[in-house]
């Protein structure tokens, strides 16, 4: 069984009408994701609007989300950053909190060499005690970690995980032949779910699970119980939804589209802006039955 569960949510952040965090709605979306099958959640993450939330604020979230939510699923907290010292200084606050673990993204913009992203993932792991989730997403961060970088890293006692996001089956195929005992590897991108599972990959770092979750759930127990046909039919009937929360810049479709279910999660902080109405009519036409 997968170390943080099969299907782990890069949480929305709630805001309220003045675009502040809202509490007392994170604790509502918390509810909704741990009844649809949620069993861990990423706390500040992209999807969480990270690049727009403060220092203080993320701090803030983090404690909420630790009082509310702590032993009921697992808590990561996202503390990555393209500044090694910054990033070190951040994690070593959130573990003092009581999450769970951190994931941390490939440093964007820099756009380090393999030997980079090495000593910064590494400099990170050493300056923490919490099991580290790394995160691959070269779309995002203009830079790709080499599945022999992964496995570098992977030897690092706390580094026990991956959040790829590549894209690349080939380079994820790679790190889970060869990663040490315990090392899992975890889908990044909701369409390649099940393909990620039929190599060797343990779930689901999934934004789609705001909305899909029973399905998302039910399509991962039946890959593991054998029922391959019955997986992949409903893993086909998902497609549209995973490709349309991202038809429009994230997590604006998402926030959307469980507006439309009724769990309030406010707006989205510029450069982010609101969908128009025809925008919104294609996302709630792609919410599950």
């Amino acid at each position: 069984m997968a170390r943080f569960g099969r299907l782990v949510t890069a949480m929305v952040t709630p805001f309220d009408e003045q675009l502040q965090i809202d509490f007392a709605k994170t604790e509502r979306l918390i509810d909704h994701l741990l009844a649809t099958g949620t069993e861990a959640l990423v706390v500040s993450g992209t999807t969480g609007e990270s690049p727009t939330l403060s220092k203080t604020e993320k701090l803030e979230l983090f404690k909420h989300v630790v009082a509310y939510a702590k032993g009921k699923c697992h808590i990561i907290a996202g503390t990555g950053s393209n500044d090694t010292a910054a990033s070190i200084e951040f994690t070593q606050a959130a573990e003092k909190i009581g999450v769970d673990a951190v994931m941390l993204v490939a440093p964007y913009y820099s756009r380090p060499s393999q030997e980079g992203l090495y000593q910064h993932f590494k400099a990170l792991a050493e300056a923490t005690s919490l099991p580290v989730m790394l995160y691959n997403v070269p779309g995002r961060t203009a830079v790709n970690m080499t599945a022999e970088t992964t496995l570098r890293l992977a030897r690092i006692p706390n580094v026990v995980c991956i959040k790829e996001a590549s894209g690349n089956l080939a380079q994820m195929a790679q790190i889970i032949e060869h990663a040490p005992e315990g090392f899992e590897l975890y889908s990044g991108d909701d369409a390649l779910t099940l393909p990620v599972l039929s190599i060797g990959g343990v779930g689901i770092v999934s934004v789609a699970s705001h909305v899909a979750g029973r399905q998302m759930t039910e399509m991962m127990n039946a890959f593991f119980a054998g029922r391959n046909a019955e997986a992949a039919a409903l893993h086909r009937k998902l497609i549209p939804v995973f490709e349309g929360l991202f038809a429009y810049p994230s997590p604006t479709p998402t926030k959307a589209a469980l507006e439309k279910l009724g769990v309030s999660v406010g707006g989205v902080r510029l450069p982010l802006v609101a969908l128009n109405e025809q925008e919104k009519a294609f996302v709630h036409s792609l919410l599950p039955s």
